[in-house]
């Protein structure tokens, strides 16, 4: 079955055009001459823009010159009701302490210290899964949050504030479009940004549950009673260079960043994994054959070869973070071209991991190219769902971790297949997910669990 593309849009529109379909949908607002262009130039009244496809530009900002780059504040503009000064939307020297802080956290060992947490949330999302016609991403959402409370706070997503700060988190995402008016106009601060009232109530209801979180955290600290889990590992983590430590509103930021990337970027992966596992029935009894003697041990991942790979292409076709936003400081050339300082210079994870110039058959579904030489060239140049550099995902390994896992209980426990007439439709808000669901029909596997 034909994986989903969205529909790209003419070469030529209006900026003010332009603006209401990127509100609407980053993807479909793109040319499709961005899938096998190297650059594109973009111009509005306010900025130039620049999309860079070829590899070697790619490296040049996030790799060799990171600092001459920095992220974008129009991002910011979007996400700042939720994300305040988290280490996402941070630069310079706020960004590097908030990273000595936090990377301690998902280093070495702490991956195997969360695995039982990871497989006791995938053994509660197999509990949870219903049979028959089922919205997946719905699910996976539930799956994606329990890991997050279960390896963050040590709770499940049952308990009363895990509960409210998700419900509140899918009313954020269904409300908040990637990129506000401020985004694309350069607007006073004391202006309002034109966030939707349902928007900033959403936000500022997961924020006020955060902090209760939190601070009870900090008294567990103090008292000495705090579970060893990763909440507690970055709050009683000190600056090795300043000496300081994240306070209650730096640690809210922080938190909210984790929700956003560790729970709604790993949602809308296992979504689509699922979908393409369901259109594609033969790969996915492979995967179940593979997960059927999987136990709860930490070693089991290193055995799901395939699982890993399903996810890898799973990310390649549908990154849940479609496009990184960084800014010129200083005069450039890109191709031939001059870029002046403050220009945007767009990275775009979902047009890279389809580029015409860059893999075999871009818009295949096939798991076992990651076996091929070739591929690791392709993936140097065109995968990118974690960025690359000092700004990597610093939970890269644990979202792999955590998404191949799942991928395999549900898979073990479960079969998926693809609903007539409800082929989803990718489209990109917070993350990339599917327009009107991902819809599928699940089956109970025989025999044991």
């Amino acid at each position: 079955m034909k994986v989903p593309k969205p529909e790209a849009r003419p070469d030529r529109v209006s900026f003010w055009r332009y603006l209401r379909l990127f509100r609407a949908d980053i993807l479909s607002a793109q040319p499709a001459r961005l899938y096998r262009a190297w650059m594109a130039e973009f111009r509005t009244p306010f900025f130039r823009s620049y999309m860079c496809n070829d590899p070697a530009l790619v490296r040049l900002v996030l790799q060799e010159r990171p600092e001459d780059f920095p992220k974008s504040g129009r991002v910011r503009e979007g996400l700042v009701p939720l994300l305040g000064q988290s280490v996402f939307v941070t630069n310079g020297e706020q960004w590097k302490r908030q990273r000595r802080i936090i990377d301690p956290a998902f280093e070495g060992g702490r991956l195997r210290d969360t695995f039982p947490a990871m497989w006791a949330a995938g053994e509660a999302a197999v509990a949870r899964m219903p049979v028959g016609v089922v919205e997946v991403e719905e699910i996976a959402s539930h799956a994606a949050a329990d890991v997050i409370f279960r390896t963050l706070f040590s709770i499940p997503i049952e308990d009363r504030d895990a509960t409210a700060v998700f419900h509140a988190f899918r009313a954020y995402q269904r409300t908040q479009p990637i990129l506000n008016l401020a985004a694309f106009v350069p607007l006073p601060r004391w202006m309002p940004r034109g966030f939707r009232r349902g928007t900033k109530g959403a936000a500022a209801e997961i924020r006020r549950l955060i902090t209760a979180m939190t601070a009870r955290r900090a008294a567990e600290i103090a008292a000495g009673t705090a579970p060893d889990d990763l909440a507690t590992k970055i709050m009683v983590t000190a600056d090795p260079v300043t000496g300081e430590r994240f306070g209650t509103e730096e640690m809210v930021d922080q938190v909210a960043i984790f929700f956003l990337a560790g729970h709604e970027t790993s949602a809308s992966a296992l979504g689509w994994a699922l979908w393409l596992l369901a259109a594609h029935p033969e790969v996915q009894e492979r995967v179940a054959a593979e997960a059927a003697g999987m136990v709860a041990e930490f070693s089991a991942l290193s055995r799901l070869r395939l699982t890993r790979d399903v996810f890898r292409e799973a990310l390649r076709l549908f990154p849940p973070v479609p496009m990184m936003v960084r800014e010129t400081t200083c005069p450039e050339e890109f191709r031939g071209r001059e870029v002046k300082p403050g220009a945007q210079v767009v990275l775009s994870s979902w047009h890279l991991g389809r580029h015409e110039r860059i893999w075999t058959a871009p818009d295949d579904f096939d798991p076992d190219r990651w076996g091929r030489e070739e591929t690791k060239v392709q993936a140097r140049d065109g995968w990118l769902p974690f960025s690359s550099g000092p700004r990597v995902c610093t939970g890269a390994g644990f979202a792999m971790a955590e998404g191949v896992l799942l991928l395999a209980m549900l898979c073990r426990a479960f079969r998926f297949e693809v609903v007539e007439g409800r082929v989803p439709v990718p489209v990109a808000h917070l993350t990339v997910r599917a327009r009107d669901g991902v819809w599928l029909r699940v089956t109970r596997r025989g025999g044991e669990i």
